[in-house]
């Protein structure tokens, strides 16, 4: 053996040879191509012979006890081999990874050592040559040896992320590269040989996806890791159909923990904006795929701290340990614009992927392609030495991109039938994501637009998801009062505020709310606690919001909009507000204090209902301590409240209805009469913003002393219809 490893080494210097004696002056005859490549091929196949030779004498050696020459094949592999000359140890690699391609059929349990060693090596920075021999190694070896699979796509999956790239800072960069090496060779490669593996192993998927979940960066990591990450799952996502639907999840689940979070609106942000703005429009002024390899160490500084976290790493460790992390996290200004960067980014990426797949063309004129999921080729890197070629190995020529390695995202579907298709499908994985995470999750602020972009594609789909919201607050008895209450709040917002939604599909849903609200008081006893009737309250309280937004669709012709008030005539599904305004439950005192002002403003405006003389009486009943202590307030969410996210907010835009264009001209006209006492009902209105924006039912009033009134007009306190609570900044700077 000592005799055969002296050998080897002696013989693996050989073609340095060659080309020392082509750099100096020589004899014409000694340079002729036919001498030369003859003499190439017959060194090339008495090394691989040789290679050949002692790894099956290792693998036989170690199954035999003996672990001398086993050892040293596994040294071959080591990444610290690569600090001293790296082409030559390149291509000793090849030869090594031929030889074993050779063989994996032979590579049992005992070797599973060297296949460690293997998927440890930095191929993905090598030659082109390098990094076909390794994918096609691999593709054979899980092929052979399905046991490998989760070390291989383990490591593929961890590859993905953006600290995989820092981690190859000192790995083998190819020397005399035509083009710089970038992330995006290194993640177009990965895609190539995850592509390959799938093609070979259709039934991967099932291994694949704890992995890809388990490498998920944890959500203190920065904006450049979560959207790194993310571009690559979407990709996946794109020839692996199979895991589409649990990606899309994986994302929305991550949104929504990073949403959660976030314990400010954006509106309380604006006077702190700053040198942050400009920060958050810069972050992505050059595309982190295209950063070169070894030249980005200090772009990510905050990745640097969860480098060693590997429980970080894993989205279902979200448990204790990360709630006592999140206590350690001061809760200030700059913490809060890193959360909402970092969630504005996520679903950037989610609604560039999906208009991708469902757009002709782009949103905006000014959408960045620093979020372009669409790769380029796989620029080629040359290397001085030429790739071996044998009869049983696959092997690509050089002279052409190898088809392993253009792992590109699909196109969208061509046909109008395959688009309705996807959509449809898609469609129904947003809806179960909803209803199994969004919908319970009160504090989401931004995540759930994604469904409110992806219905506005189709009338259909706008119309799915008014009935599943109608059907979850409706007829399901069953359910928990608090997220039957949270469908209805989600009914009112998407009603009212989404343009696609039009008068038909407006008034089918006052309708049903209306029929529910009369059913339910012609079933009702006397005496009845607001927590007995949560959902009907939610309901009144959806039915004067859409009311406010809507009133226009609400009339039963359309052409008596323009004519005088005394001559308009409503939908007579509409005629039992009157019995809710003035029934026992009395939901004015109940619902919203903000919603239930914004509705009397405009039911006066449009001479529907008079409801101040009720508020009047509430107001008094409430500074009776004994009965205050007894009523409860309905302090729900709005989900749709106005869209504050730069990045992503231009889907939105465009689909959103603004307060702005259905506003009453000439609000305060009708209003001189009750101006002292809408002044005194709107003391109350402020209590809202001292509380989080989450779902509270049923909850006390509580009495607020010393707040100034905020006498406002109908179109004011409607100008940005804000109505979801929200907590001021400075709360959050001082806790």
């Amino acid at each position: 053996m000592e005799s055969t490893k002296l050998s080897l080494e002696g013989f693996t210097k050989k073609p340095s040879a060659p080309t020392r004696k082509s750099a100096s002056p020589a004899p014409a005859v000694v340079r002729r191509p036919i001498a030369t490549n003859s003499r190439i091929r017959q060194d090339e196949q008495y090394r691989k012979d040789m290679y050949l030779a002692f790894v099956n004498n290792a693998l036989q050696q170690k199954l035999n006890g003996n672990s001398e020459p086993y050892d040293e094949l596994v040294g071959q592999f080591d990444p610290k081999r690569f600090d001293q000359e790296s082409t030559p140890q390149t291509s000793q690699l090849r030869f090594w990874i031929l030889a074993l391609s050779h063989v994996v059929s032979r590579l049992e349990r005992p070797h599973a050592s060297l296949v460690e060693a293997i998927v440890n090596v930095p191929w993905t920075t090598m030659d082109s040559a390098s990094v076909k021999s390794f994918t096609v190694f691999f593709g054979m070896l899980l092929s052979a040896k399905p046991e490998y699979l989760s070390l291989v796509l383990g490591k593929v999956a961890q590859g993905f992320t953006h600290q995989s790239g820092l981690q190859a800072l000192d790995s083998a960069v190819p020397e005399g590269s035509s083009k710089p090496l970038t992330r995006r060779v290194v993640y177009d490669r990965l895609h190539s040989l995850l592509q390959h593996v799938l093609s070979l192993i259709p039934t991967l998927s099932s291994t694949l996806l704890p992995l890809l979940v388990h490498n998920f960066p944890h959500k203190r990591q920065s904006q450049v890791s979560q959207a790194t990450y993310i571009r690559n799952l979407l990709r996946i996502s794109g020839y692996c159909p199979e895991l589409a639907d649990k990606i899309l999840a994986t994302i929305v689940d991550r949104a929504i923990q990073i949403d959660v979070e976030i314990q400010v609106e954006l509106e309380g942000l604006e006077d702190d904006e700053g040198d942050d703005t400009n920060l958050e429009q810069d972050l992505f002024e050059i595309d982190p795929f295209d950063t070169l390899i070894g030249q980005d160490g200090e772009s990510s500084d905050s990745d640097s701290d969860d480098e060693d976290g590997g429980n970080l790493s894993d989205i279902t460790s979200d448990g204790e340990e990360d709630l006592e992390e999140a206590q350690d996290v001061p809760t200030n200004v700059q913490h809060i614009q890193e959360m909402v960067t970092k969630l504005d980014a996520i679903l950037t990426l989610v609604f560039d992927h999906f208009h991708h797949l469902h757009c002709a063309e782009p949103t905006s004129s000014s959408r960045s392609s620093s979020v372009s999921l669409e790769l380029p080729p796989l620029p080629p890197i040359s290397s001085p030495i030429s790739p071996l070629v044998t009869p049983s190995l696959p092997l690509f020529p050089p002279s052409s991109p190898s088809p392993v390695l253009l792992a590109l995202p699909p196109p969208p579907p061509q046909t109008p039938a395959a688009r309705a298709a996807l959509r449809r499908t898609q469609f129904h994985t947003l809806l179960a994501i909803f209803d199994r995470t969004i919908l319970r999750t009160f504090k989401s602020r931004y995540t759930q637009f994604l469904l409110f972009w992806f219905a506005s594609l189709d009338a259909e789909l706008a119309d799915l998801f008014a009935g599943v919201l109608v059907e979850r607050a409706l007829l399901r008895p069953d359910a928990p009062a608090v997220t039957r209450a949270a469908a209805a709040s989600y009914i009112g917002s998407f009603v009212s505020r989404a343009r696609y939604v039009d008068r038909d599909g407006a008034r089918r849903v006052v309708t049903v709310l209306c029929g529910f609200l009369a059913a339910h008081l012609d079933a009702l006893a006397d005496n009845h606690s607001a927590a007995e009737n949560t959902v009907w309250y939610a309901i009144a309280q959806a039915v004067f919001l859409i009311f406010c937004f809507r009133w226009r669709d609400l009339l039963e012709d359309e052409e008596l909009v323009l004519e005088e008030l005394g001559t308009r005539k409503w939908m007579p599904a509409l005629d039992v507000l009157h019995r809710v305004v003035n029934a026992p439950l009395n939901p004015l005192r109940v619902c919203s204090q903000n919603v239930v002002m914004q509705f009397a403003r405009v039911a006066h405006a449009t001479n529907f209902l008079y409801c101040f003389t009720i508020l009047e009486a509430n107001r008094r009943s409430a500074d009776d301590v004994t009965r205050r202590g007894r009523d409860a307030e309905l302090h729900t969410f709005f989900p749709f409240d106005p869209y504050k996210l730069p990045k992503s907010g231009p889907y939105i835009q465009a689909v959103y209805r603004e307060w702005a264009s259905v506003a009453i001209g000439g609000d305060d006209d009708d209003e001189d009469g009750d101006e002292d006492r809408e002044d005194e009902n709107d003391r109350h209105e402020s209590k809202s913003h001292e509380t989080p924006a989450c779902l509270a039912i049923p909850r006390a009033i509580q009495a607020q002393e010393g707040e100034d009134d905020d006498p406002t007009g109908l179109g004011q306190s409607l100008n940005a219809m804000s109505i979801s609570p929200q907590a001021p900044i400075r709360a959050m700077v001082s806790a």
